[in-house]
């Protein structure tokens, strides 16, 4: 018993620690003024490297006059695959971390995170160490149906949560597991702060807290209570919340979804919810999202590496749509609004309005590339 309260000391002093770092923290970084901005391009494995490529190749067009000046610089990532990090029992091995710092902005592919019974190592998923090593604590993910009035924004909590300590659980005897869960004052009201002042920027008129503070409440209960707090602070924007279980339900309910407009969210539910609306949209494969920082931005996929479409040969034929969507998020992260929203336009038209080309993820529609290609025509 004493070392279990030995090891929990431990957690409760990293979070002590994270939360003095939070409270040291620098204004966020300005992109519209930096002379050069490097972009990393870290392709993961399973269909990561598939569909990242493609996505690397309509950024490169978008940018092409800024790589020539200089200003933009593309830096490619390898090893990030789950043999390379199984292999240095790592989530992120000690040489990719090393080059993922020397890039201001990263477009990642998925990665694989093992689970029980499969033939990796418990190695901790890498989306997850690189959101707490980067400070990446906001996910970011937009979900648009055009014709059901569906236009939502998720800020999801990255760095708190279910997840961050996800794979610091401990097994007390042969009958008992525990797992942790952590909310902070400093990381809710950034993340809660960030999601009102997208809200004043975008004109949007109604912020929405998602939680389970009836039973959880501790830990939601307090990210309620911030989220509440902050505002406060935003006197022209409503705000409510919600219990993660009925607004599952209220996502579907065509009489009442087209409400919301921007929701928060801590880390589980927000990955859990993102996940749902996103098959609105055309499923996951459509679906990208922003991992924001003070310091660095990440920009994937929400969706993960499906090794079964790489074991049946079909990864060429992998839906790029998540990765473009998560370029237009990182064109307007760095201050290329213009270009942002041309892609954006130009894959609203061919997903929503003409349809000419399909991808089914198998040989009976077009392959990524080809898919690519039919959105960098409609630019």
């Amino acid at each position: 018993m004493r070392e279990i309260l030995s090891k929990i000391q431990d957690l409760i002093e990293e979070q002590r620690a994270r939360v003095e770092g939070m409270k040291s923290q620098g204004a966020p970084a300005d992109y519209s003024k930096m002379d050069r901005i490097v972009i990393g391009v870290c392709g993961g494995d399973g269909i990561g490297p598939y569909i990242t490529e493609q996505a690397a190749r309509v950024l490169e067009r978008l940018l092409a006059e800024e790589a020539a000046s200089g200003r933009i610089v593309f830096r490619n990532i390898e090893g990030l695959t789950i043999e390379n990090r199984a292999a240095q029992g790592k989530a992120i091995p000690d040489g990719v971390m090393d080059e993922l710092k020397s890039c201001g902005v990263i477009l990642k592919g998925p990665t694989t995170t093992p689970r029980a019974g499969d033939p990796w190592p418990n190695v901790e998923s890498a989306n997850v160490a690189m959101r707490k090593a980067l400070d990446l604590y906001a996910n970011v993910r937009p979900v648009k149906v055009p014709d059901q009035g569906i236009d939502w924004m998720f800020f999801r909590e990255n760095t708190e949560g279910a997840y961050t300590l996800g794979s610091k659980g401990l097994n007390i005897d042969g009958d008992i597991a525990l797992d942790f869960t952590v909310t902070t004052t400093q990381g809710t009201e950034r993340i809660a702060r960030l999601a009102f002042e997208y809200a004043r920027k975008t004109g949007k008129k109604r912020v929405t807290a998602v939680t389970k503070a009836n039973v959880v409440k501790t830990t939601d209960g307090k990210f309620l209570s911030i989220c509440k707090s902050i505002s406060g602070e935003y006197p022209e924007i409503e705000f409510d919340d919600w219990y993660i279980d009925i607004m599952a339900a209220k996502l579907l309910d065509v009489k009442r979804r087209s409400d919301f407009q921007v929701m928060v969210l801590p880390n589980l539910y927000g990955d859990i919810l993102t996940d749902e609306a996103a098959e609105l949209q055309g499923g996951v494969g459509t679906a990208g999202s922003a991992n924001i920082g003070g310091k660095y931005a990440m920009f994937e996929a929400i969706h993960g590496s499906a090794p079964r479409m790489v074991s049946e040969g079909r990864a060429q034929y992998a839906d790029p749509c998540s990765m473009l969507r998560a370029s237009v998020m990182l064109l307007e992260h760095i201050g290329f609004t213009d270009k942002a929203a041309a892609l954006a336009r130009a894959m609203d038209y061919c997903m929503f309005t003409e349809k000419r080309v399909r991808i089914t993820g198998r040989a009976d529609g077009v392959t990524g590339r080809e898919y690519c290609d039919y959105i960098l025509s409609n630019l």
